[in-house]
């Protein structure tokens, strides 16, 4: 039995476990009928191409945790952000730990789906929200909203504002030969809300992981949203991340992706303009080496005029990695005066690393401004050598390249706390010491 066999045939079961009454149980149903029709993707589809999932649908994953698993702070200390306080909505194995995390109701909801699922005075947002930005086609959100259960699920009130940001952590302990995670996030900003949210998936593991995510947005008039994913996972853990941003009138979405490890890697970034005045950010950071692989899609869809899209993708890849990205921009006739820029520069530090680049601009308005470009090089050997000349070594004098390559996308992260990590964590990931900070 293959892994598409094993997820249809194992529903029913998946059903009967949860409450058929909640509001999503229809959702559910014709979910997995969509996937049982689509199948996982391929690379005969076009915006599969340059990354296929063979290799993971030929391994047997449990779909279903056996058993409960506890793992102590001091373990983990290192995956948060623990530089600066924060609510936590933790999981382990796809299951909530309330020993880890640190929810609240303090005016805004800081929780789990599952309560969201299950208790009445719920209903009436999950009924207006859930599953309203996530696509109905494409074949692995389906696969992911037919058997949704858990996740983070943070409804920002008008006007409000979290005491503090949000952590949005999952671990993978290892106890299953290996684990299909399937976490579904529902984040609302009310108008003139605002919340800065990060998110890791990280396993502990030498076991095989694989998550499929999903993720729905919603900023009202006025919001502001700050998303930070930090992917710095091991080389047995495939991920892939499906994000929907539904923007309203005056909003600004920012969407910043650290994609320092894993397997496979899968972002699928898609943003919703639907009113004006509206700015969308997208920035990304990759660095990888070994046979990993990581490929940034994404979809900003201008539906109305005067608005503002901004997307800057940096990638650095060594050894046998590959990268990919294949960016959109759709303007619509009726979205005059829209500024839309996007562009990818990477650099290959091996002969044998691959990037495949394919940004693309479909605009129907005759009134806009719209720029779009990608690069592929190597390091400039005279800067590396002016550098030398100074007395900086050539390992160092590489990773201050790096640093200038990769700055202009860290400067627009509003954590400071954050910003240091991911400092470190680029530092690590190119394996020398710098003595300043960006």
């Amino acid at each position: 039995m293959d892994l598409k066999e094993k997820l249809v045939s194992s529903f029913l079961a998946f059903e009967n476990s949860v409450d058929l009454d909640n509001p999503v149980h229809d959702v559910r149903s014709e979910a997995i009928k969509n996937f049982e029709a689509k199948g996982f993707p391929t690379k005969k589809q076009e915006a599969w191409k340059y990354t296929s999932l063979n290799n993971l649908l030929r391994t047997d994953f449990s779909i279903f945790p056996r058993e409960d698993n506890a793992l102590e702070y001091k373990d983990v200390k290192k995956y948060f952000l623990h530089e600066v306080d924060t609510y936590k909505i933790v999981f382990i194995d796809g299951v909530y730990s309330s020993y880890l995390s640190e929810t609240t109701h303090d005016g805004v909801d800081v929780c789990l789906m599952s309560s969201a699922f299950t208790k009445p005075m719920y209903r009436a947002t999950i009924e207006k929200y859930f599953n309203k930005a996530a696509s109905k086609d494409e074949s692995l959100t389906t696969l992911n909203t037919a058997f949704c259960k858990e996740g983070a699920y943070i409804n920002i009130p008008k006007g409000k504002a979290p005491r503090k940001p949000i952590q949005i952590l999952h671990f993978a302990t290892g106890n299953e030969a290996s684990l299909m995670l399937q976490p579904r996030n529902l984040i609302i900003v009310e108008e003139n809300a605002e919340v800065q949210i990060i998110e890791r998936h990280q396993s502990l593991t030498s076991n095989e992981v694989f998550t499929n995510a999903v993720t729905e947005i919603f900023a009202a008039k006025s919001a502001r949203v700050d998303y930070y994913k930090v992917q710095n996972d091991t080389n047995v853990a495939s991920l892939i991340d499906n994000t929907y941003i539904d923007q309203k009138g005056k909003s600004h979405v920012s969407v910043h992706t650290f994609s320092f490890g894993g397997k496979l890697i899968r972002n699928n970034l898609n943003y919703f303009q639907d009113g004006e005045y509206i700015d969308s950010t997208l920035k990304g950071v990759s660095i990888l080496g070994e046979k990993q692989h990581v490929d940034h899609h994404t979809l900003v869809h201008h539906a109305q005029p005067n608005c503002e899209s901004h997307q800057d993708y940096k990638g650095i890849y060594g050894e046998n990695s590959t990268g990919v990205f294949n960016g959109k921009i759709i303007v619509d006739k009726i979205a005059q005066k829209t500024n839309a820029f996007q562009q990818n520069n990477n650099i290959l530090i091996s002969d044998k690393a691959t990037i495949n680049t394919k940004p693309q601009l479909e605009i129907f308005a005759d009134d806009v401004k719209c720029s779009h470009g990608c690069t592929i090089g190597q390091l400039d050997e005279d800067a590396l050598f002016y550098l030398q000349s100074r007395g900086i070594p050539k390992k160092e004098a590489t990773a201050l390249l790096m640093y200038a390559f990769a700055n202009n996308v860290l400067e627009s992260v509003r954590l400071p706390e954050l910003k240091i990590r991911i400092n470190k964590l680029i530092a690590n990931k190119l394996g020398v010491r710098v003595g300043f900070e960006l």
